[in-house]
């Protein structure tokens, strides 16, 4: 729209001009060519200015080809159009093209000038020359300050884009880790719960004619155990919907809890002992909150799947130096030599299967699952929750049967950075 305005007030200007020469001749100026000569030739010469900007090449050659008519039929001396919009093409082609274009586009019009002010005015040549080659420079430096601000405003939009572009993706990512780790807290609450409430409800319907206090009891850590994951799933919806403010933001568990968890385990049927290595209470929250998970879903599978009758060995050693082996067989190290660089928290959890023995299995047969059934999808999702609690935190996990049968679990999370191995 613009560039058709520009078009059209040069068009006026020059049928203006125009008509004050054939009304009011110069002495020194020849009569300009009659009006069916000069206004087509300026029509021609300006069709191109509207799309000077798609085609700014086209237009550039466009009038400089139209400007030998306006030479040959001298009517470059009763208007203006033919120097402005060749100086119009010039400024395009710099913003538009390039120097290289421009440069080329410049050398033909510096030609095509001089040949006309030595035929014309060789008296005057040499000055109208210089002004020529000014008004160019002109338009050349203009367009290169509009150039350079429209690189920059592109590089600035370029940029803006990538940004939001990466925020977009930040934000993607961080709701889906968000969304990972609350199907981690869902998991290991739901699981927990579920599986004592079974066990407890499969043992009252076996006690109930004949061991009513038995049942009773049963009942009684089916309520307890009910409530307590009932208040946990508030606490996860209410931090979710974040209704109640700082209010519903009740501590998670920690590793400084394990000696409850043990101890609802071991209300459950599920014997466990329980040892502990070095101060659990300055963890940071993460791998504190990590290290209460595993062996909560590790206990979890034991009562699950190994039958009753089972015993169950917990180990949490938290080591300073990184270094060393301990007693549950956490390696401090890749092979268990010079160990890893910092300090970490080793778990060991065992069950012995409730005495049943099988085949002594290798010790790198870590990660196993059982492959069929109920039991494999349950102890497939608790591992594979387990591993992700580990490397989240920069550590290890591995499980797998126990030689001479049960079930192991060896897991290592830094405290700080460092690398960590587990042996077999």
């Amino acid at each position: 729209m613009g560039d058709s305005l520009i078009a059209i007030v040069l068009f006026a200007l020059d049928v203006a001009l125009y008509s004050l020469f054939v009304a009011f001749p110069v002495p020194d100026v020849p009569p300009p060519p009659p009006w069916y000569v000069g206004i087509p030739l300026a029509v021609c010469l300006l069709a191109a200015v509207p799309v000077r900007r798609r085609h700014p090449q086209l237009m550039a050659y466009w009038v400089l080809v139209w400007t030998v008519p306006h030479v040959v039929f001298g009517i470059g001396k009763t208007t203006i159009g033919v120097a402005v919009v060749s100086c119009i093409a010039l400024y395009t082609l710099v913003v538009y093209t390039g120097r290289r274009q421009a440069a080329v586009y410049t050398a033909l019009t510096l030609v095509v000038s001089l040949a006309h002010q030595i035929i014309e005015f060789p008296g005057e040549w040499l000055v109208n020359t210089v002004t020529v080659v000014l008004s160019l420079a002109l338009c050349w430096v203009l367009g290169e300050f509009v150039g350079a601000r429209r690189a920059y405003q592109a590089e600035v939009e370029a940029r803006l884009a990538l940004l939001e572009n990466e925020r977009h993706q930040a934000t993607r990512i961080a709701v889906a880790e968000e969304r990972e780790r609350i199907a981690r807290e869902l998991h290991d609450v739901v699981a927990h719960a579920v599986s004592v409430i079974v066990v407890h409800a499969d043992g009252a319907s076996y006690a109930v004619r004949t061991n009513p206090e038995v049942a009773e009891r049963a009942i009684g850590t089916i309520s307890e155990t009910g409530r307590s994951a009932l208040a946990e799933l508030r606490r996860l919806l209410a931090i979710l919907r974040d209704d109640q403010g700082e209010n519903a933001r009740t501590p998670q568990p920690t590793a400084a809890d394990l000696g409850d968890l043990a101890e609802r385990m071991r209300a459950a049927g599920l014997a466990v002992r329980l040892e502990t290595e070095g101060p659990l209470d300055d963890l940071p929250a993460g791998v504190a909150l990590g290290v209460y998970r595993i062996v909560q879903e590790s206990l979890t599978n034991s009562l699950k799947h190994a039958g009753p009758g089972t015993r169950a060995h917990v180990r949490v050693r938290h080591v300073a130096d990184g270094g060393g082996e301990d007693s549950g067989g956490v390696s401090g190290g890749d092979g268990g030599g010079d160990g890893a660089a910092g300090a970490s928290v080793r778990i060991a959890v065992d069950d012995d299967g409730a005495g049943r023995a099988h085949p002594v299995l290798a010790t790198t047969a870590h990660t196993s699952v059982p492959s069929t059934g109920e039991t494999a999808q349950a102890a497939g999702n608790g591992l594979i929750g387990m591993r992700e609690r580990a490397n989240v935190h920069g550590g290890v996990l591995e499980a797998g049967p126990a030689p001479g049968g049960g079930w192991r679990v060896r897991a290592a999370l830094p405290v700080n950075s460092g690398s960590l191995g587990l042996d077999a």
